[in-house]
């Protein structure tokens, strides 16, 4: 698995379409996803460090659970992209395995928990962060053209209206999150 990972942080020709043909990946797929989920949420909630130790972490922790819902969710609409409208074969699994290998640009944000030291390494984390966001868009185009088999147009289509989906459900995971944390601060009279 570490090769693949290194594959996919250096671009490496091929790798997606090794994982996509690779059945025994999926397990690991969604780990990365997982993993780097709950990273980047750890380092993203922690630019609001003035909550409490453990409202950081539960806010982290449905932050994670939203964004795998997200990638589901994303690979759902790639797979379902790819066959209908672009007749790709590829099944909503052979989809989750490249792009999960993708997503390991998404383990940059944990250092956003350098924000907890001072708030000018949390703006320099944050050109990181941008970077890799960038690089990550760049890893799922190429982790959809290698697997589906598309053109660089119909990759870029198909991936667009996936991150869609994905920015969707970060919304109404922000607003579910803000909703909880708005009621956890009146029950604990924080608001008195």
């Amino acid at each position: 698995m570490i090769e693949k990972i290194i594959g996919a942080f250096s671009f490496k020709p091929g790798v997606y379409v090794e994982v996509k043909k690779d059945a025994s990946f999926t397990s690991s797929a969604w780990l990365i996803v997982s993993i780097t989920a709950i990273l980047n949420a750890i380092g993203t909630s922690a630019v609001i460090s003035h909550l409490r130790l453990g409202a950081w972490l539960v806010s982290a922790l449905f932050a994670a659970v939203f964004a795998v819902l997200g990638f589901g969710l994303a690979c759902f609409v790639i797979a379902w992209v790819g066959k209908t409208v672009f007749n790709t074969t590829a099944s909503f699994d052979e989809v989750v395995r490249p792009l999960g290998l993708a997503r390991v640009w998404h383990i940059v944000g944990v250092l956003g928990i350098l924000a907890l030291i001072t708030p000018a390494l949390g703006c320099v984390t944050g050109i990181f962060s941008l970077a890799a966001a960038i690089l990550g868009f760049i890893a799922w185009l190429i982790a959809v053209r290698e697997a589906l088999g598309l053109e660089w147009p119909q990759a870029i289509a198909t991936v667009v209206l996936g991150m869609i989906v994905v920015m969707v459900v970060t919304m109404i995971a922000g607003v579910v999150l803000g909703a909880f944390g708005l009621a956890t601060a009146s029950i604990l009279g924080i608001f008195k």
